[in-house]
């Protein structure tokens, strides 16, 4: 199990080795996953990623790996899914300095390696922008883990035949949440979510050489309903949430282990 860092207490922290110790920052959401996932899902994805991680690096033969875990920092940019009831979202100037002094604080007290586990992908922008700022001012060295691995072909092995917009509070995510708490999910009231805005584009897409800051409207039921995410989650199950999960931290120990030999 990896180490919490507000477990600590002042003498322990003292005797961290803040040379070699990553702090991984698990960044997530309070936004709209559609009618089927809570408004949590991205938080309860960051967490449930934490502890796959952990078990990742004990097979792996890491279990002393030399990295400490933030507490989550559970509301984001979230500004595409406003409009959508529960969401909530900071400002990208609040956001990126609630971000820099989080990590001012730690290059103070001698950590120089930062690892973002962002689970929104919104979050992103932000954290290009803040991790160039901090490696300039501060020297010190901002990394990224994505806390989903939806490329990976096992992962796309698990989507339902036909489910080809699958994306945000789609089938995949929806299956991870599953496989945290079943019953935080009601698949009864799920609806697919179509890129109704783009769907009969060739060039001009949500992202691309030509694109536009999609929000969540942009994405419609068949019958033109603004749902606000893409795919059809009606297939998700605990099981394939499991195998995202764990495919997904696996995947990252390579990435770990690389930014543990990372000279800053």
């Amino acid at each position: 199990m990896l180490k919490e860092y507000r477990n600590l207490t002042r003498l322990e922290m003292e005797q961290i080795d803040k040379e070699e110790t990553i702090v991984l920052i698990p960044v997530g959401a309070v936004e709209q996953h559609g009618n089927q996932a809570p408004l949590g899902t991205d938080d309860i994805i960051a967490e449930a990623m934490v502890e796959y991680l952990g078990r990742a690096l004990e097979e792996a033969g890491e279990a002393d790996f030399p990295m400490l875990v933030f507490p989550l920092i559970p509301v984001g940019l979230s500004t595409e899914h406003k409009n959508f009831c529960g969401t909530v979202t900071l400002r990208p100037d609040t956001y990126y300095h609630l971000l820099y002094d989080i990590c001012t604080s730690l290059a103070h007290h001698g950590f120089k390696k930062i690892a973002f586990l962002v689970c929104h992908g919104g979050n992103m922008t932000i954290l290009q922008v803040l991790s160039r700022e901090l490696r300039s001012e501060l020297g010190i060295a901002p990394f990224f883990l994505s806390s989903g691995a939806f490329g990976h072909p096992d992962v796309k092995a698990t989507l339902s035949e036909g489910n080809i917009w699958d994306f945000h509070g789609g089938e995949m995510e929806t299956s991870m949440v599953m496989a945290v708490d079943e019953s935080l999910v009601k698949l009864e009231t799920s609806e697919a979510g179509l890129p109704a805005s783009f769907v009969d584009n060739h060039t001009l897409l949500p992202y691309g050489a030509v694109s536009i800051g999609w929000v969540s409207e942009d994405w419609r039921t068949e019958d033109g309903k603004p749902i606000g995410i893409g795919g059809d989650p009606s297939g998700a199950t605990a099981e394939k949430g499991r195998i995202i999960l764990e495919t997904s931290a696996k995947a990252l120990v390579p990435g770990l282990l690389e930014i543990r030999d990372w000279k800053v």
